[in-house]
């Protein structure tokens, strides 16, 4: 999820791309940026980096588990084969 610092920061971003002549975007401008990048950042279902980095360790760890039962799998069959 997009926290209120983030999200500060991509506002900011977009204001800078604005030519110098423009001005400062009002206010109220901002605020309904804000408002409505908050709405379609939840629309899209973000996660956070730390999240993210923590489902990604999760599924190293199991895949590496999967690949040492594999691996026993493969070595059972092989031993049940030679003393067929």
């Amino acid at each position: 999820m997009v926290n209120a610092q983030q999200l500060e920061s991509f506002v900011e971003a977009i204001t800078q791309v604005f030519p110098p002549g423009l001005g400062k975007i009002p206010e109220n401008v901002q605020q309904n940026l804000k408002q409505t990048m908050s709405v379609q950042f939840e629309k899209l279902d973000l996660v956070s980096r730390q999240e993210f980095d923590i489902q990604k360790a999760v599924l190293a760890k199991t895949r590496s588990k999967l690949e040492a039962l594999e691996r026993q799998v493969a070595e059972l069959e092989a031993r049940q084969s030679d003393s067929e």
